[in-house]
């Protein structure tokens, strides 16, 4: 299956309408209709700040990105996008054409 491959990098700790951002964007995802989404929450990292953030216990809570994944259609993940942006919602992304497939299929 041909689709579109989408990685979004939201601060842990952000709001929006009350939720999770990351619980949010997941939420507008399933209502779109993209089939699946993944939430991880990364060990360490650095931005366009050039600062290093690593977990460490409870000091660094909310600093460290979660890193949405998704891959759909094209016009599935451009809705999703464009809601973002009418939302006011300024997030770093990585968007590419992609392939999914299994290596077996099931029973």
């Amino acid at each position: 299956m041909q689709g579109i491959y989408l990685k979004l990098f939201v601060p842990e700790a952000l709001r929006h309408h009350g939720d999770l951002l990351y619980e949010w964007i997941l939420k507008q995802a399933e209502l779109i209709g993209i089939p699946g989404g993944s939430a991880v929450r990364a060990m360490a990292g650095f931005g366009r700040h050039g600062h290093l953030h690593e977990q460490h216990f409870f000091e660094l809570a909310g600093e460290l990105p979660v890193i949405l994944e998704f891959f759909a259609t094209d016009e599935a993940i451009n809705q999703l996008l464009a809601l973002l942006e009418t939302e006011n919602n300024s997030l770093f992304y990585i968007k590419f054409h992609a392939e999914a497939g299994q290596t077996k299929q099931p029973k």
